[in-house]
């Protein structure tokens, strides 16, 4: 059985803003990145997972379920990975191809840490202050462990995962608040 994970993620995707910031190249660009890339992975993988059926997990952001202000370029084709993953669960499931969606939350990485960073330098506060911020705003009052993310993706591409397709899943601490 075959597994694809598609995980396309550039310091690019940081570009915050309003939607009024962005003109037309730049809207392209983000398209180009944040949809088009997971686009292009799924179809050049289809062959081979036609053969003998297979897993998809598409790594995505918690703005599939809940928008990130400041974010509209990254909340606008996150989401749209959500609705190209349902799309592809019905054309996919006679080939025995499973494909779902997973939106870390804080995740105590590089990445976040880089964020974190990011967000104090522009707020003018410690890093540990927006860390600090930011675990306050978790139920569970951390940043969750790379292992933890990984355990769950393991379990959707494994054979274990043999009826789940087309969902959408937060690893997040229960972070967002959306139902």
């Amino acid at each position: 059985m075959g597994v694809l994970i598609s995980l396309l993620i550039t310091l690019e995707v940081l570009q915050g803003g309003a939607f009024s910031d962005f003109n037309d190249e730049e809207w392209q660009q983000s398209f180009e990145l944040n949809l088009l890339s997971f686009i292009r992975t799924i179809r050049e993988s289809l062959p081979y997972l036609k053969k003998q059926g297979g897993k998809i997990v598409n790594i995505a952001s918690s703005s599939i379920k809940e928008p990130i202000p400041g974010l509209v370029l990254s909340n606008t084709f996150r989401t749209a990975i959500v609705g190209l993953s349902k799309t592809l669960a019905s054309e996919l499931a006679p080939d025995q191809i499973l494909i779902n969606t997973v939106g870390p939350g804080r995740i105590a990485t590089d990445r976040i840490q880089h964020l974190d960073q990011f967000n104090a330098e522009k707020q003018g506060v410690t890093t540990e202050e927006i860390t600090e911020k930011s675990i306050n705003k978790i139920p569970l009052g951390r940043y969750g462990e790379p292992e933890e993310f990984a355990r769950f993706v393991t379990f959707l591409v494994s054979g274990a995962n043999t009826y789940l397709t087309g969902q959408s899943y937060l690893v997040d601490g229960g972070m967002v608040k959306s139902i």
